[in-house]
């Protein structure tokens, strides 16, 4: 995959394994592919060159060099009802612009290459998630201040050791789309059969569990590490990282160069895919563990030194070819759990599930739908409530070219925070274009 988030680019290959992170340069879908149900969550990037390569294209860059240059640009708008403050209307934006280097095409460097991504995020403050009270995080484009940053995202350098099954990144990398991700979709050697993003939720969890959140790496917090990918076969995994571990003391490290000084942060997922039945309905499912190091104490006050967890995720195509008028329409289901023994983060326990459909709609096969909830266990030391509760549905609907417009609407019905806060009602308009 060569586009910004979990788009399903219709490409003459064979299978890749599913839940596999590819290598990073592989040159970008021609302007003749086409696009379907993008990630609503700038998280959900992958580790190749942002957006379509349609930038570079433009720009003259020819896919046989090795080079691509793309990139994304989301804004949203979001109206809350009830809440700490009901009434309150944010806005956010954000631009990523990625450059991808395959050094095998470029210079004859064998299984090398190499990945950089730049943000520009602007928010409103007080931020998204604060004025419905979510702890979560019910918009996953904004996470901790500052609210207005200009980063580096990605800068990473990757080899391949065994073509198709081993391969290392060294660097700067968000490891969400290796570690954790419901999202991926699922490439098939029928290209038909493939599943694009699993859902286009906006809420944080869909990306990056909640039981993680605070000790884990994404958008627009990257990790600076290791991140070995082993694929023995089409249909099985093994991945492991090891990283700089400060942002589990607070450490933005978005906005901060690396720091190895003992905080580290560990992590390691095993998971297969399958084709199940007659209608050969494809599968995912993924398990992982965690470890952090070093010594924690949060807002309340509570120490810890050290802390670790475990999570596991799947997501399961249920019909095929539902809608008449587009052929490779389909519905899916995801689920998600995770827990931790921290006494520090903000969550410690996470369930998950979801919806999605495929262009069930006329004959509009861009278009997806979904419904996502998600249940979290807060943090006795941090908060009075003891859950938080979300439910989120949304439209995308496909503009033109790679341009997607998403009306999105979640409810919070015992937000986290304050304790007092009525129940939320938050209505987003997300627009996403890809370049």
């Amino acid at each position: 995959m060569t586009f910004w988030g979990d788009a399903v680019a219709q490409q003459d290959k064979p299978a890749a394994p599913a839940t596999t992170s590819p290598a990073p340069a592989t040159p970008a879908p021609a302007p003749k592919d086409r696009f379907y149900s993008v990630s609503g969550n700038p998280a959900g990037t992958d580790v190749s060159v942002v957006g379509t390569g349609q930038l570079g294209r433009a720009m003259g860059l020819k896919d046989e060099w090795g080079v691509t240059f793309g990139g994304i640009y989301l804004a949203d708008t979001n109206l809350v009802a009830g809440g700490p403050k009901p009434g309150a209307w944010t806005n956010n934006s954000a631009l990523i612009v990625g450059l991808g280097i395959d050094a095998n095409k470029l210079v004859s460097w064998k299984g090398a290459s190499f990945g950089f991504q730049f943000l520009q995020f602007n928010g409103s403050d007080p931020d998204t998630n604060s004025v419905a009270g979510s702890v979560m995080g019910y918009n996953g484009i904004v996470g901790a201040p500052p609210f207005n940053r200009t980063e580096l995202l990605e800068a990473w350098y990757l080899q391949e050791f065994i073509p198709d099954v081993l391969q290392v990144r060294v660097g700067r990398s968000l490891p969400t789309y290796d570690f954790g991700t419901v999202l991926r979709p699922l490439k098939l050697k029928d290209q038909d059969q493939n599943v694009p993003a699993v859902s286009s939720l906006l809420y944080s969890p869909i990306f990056l569990n909640a039981s993680m959140i605070t000790a884990f790496y994404g958008y627009y917090n990257p990790a600076n590490g290791v991140t070995v990918n082993f694929t023995p076969n089409t249909s099985f995994y093994v991945n492991a990282g090891l990283y700089d571990g400060n942002r589990y003391r607070g450490i933005q490290t978005g906005v901060n160069p690396p720091m190895f000084n003992g905080y580290w942060f560990s992590i390691a997922e095993i998971g297969t895919n399958w084709q199940l039945g007659e209608a050969k309905h494809p599968g995912q499912f993924g398990i992982g563990l965690w470890r952090q190091t070093g010594v924690n104490t949060n807002h309340a006050g509570a120490t810890e030194d050290g802390t670790g967890g475990f999570y596991l995720f799947g997501s399961q195509r249920v019909a095929y070819r539902v809608n008449p008028e587009v052929h490779n329409s389909s519905v899916s289901v995801f689920f998600q759990y995770g827990a931790n023994q921290s006494q520090t983060m903000p969550m410690t326990q996470y369930y998950g599930a979801g919806i999605t459909g495929f262009g069930l709609i006329g004959a509009r096969e861009r278009d997806s739908m979904g419904l996502g909830l998600g249940i979290a266990r807060l943090q006795p030391t941090l908060f009075e409530r003891t859950h938080e509760v979300m439910i989120q549905a949304y439209y995308q609907a496909h503009l033109f070219a790679a341009t997607y417009l998403q009306p999105t609407v979640t409810y919070i019905p015992v937000p986290g925070a304050p304790a007092n806060a009525p129940g939320a009602l938050a209505m987003t308009m997300r627009l996403t274009v890809l370049f």
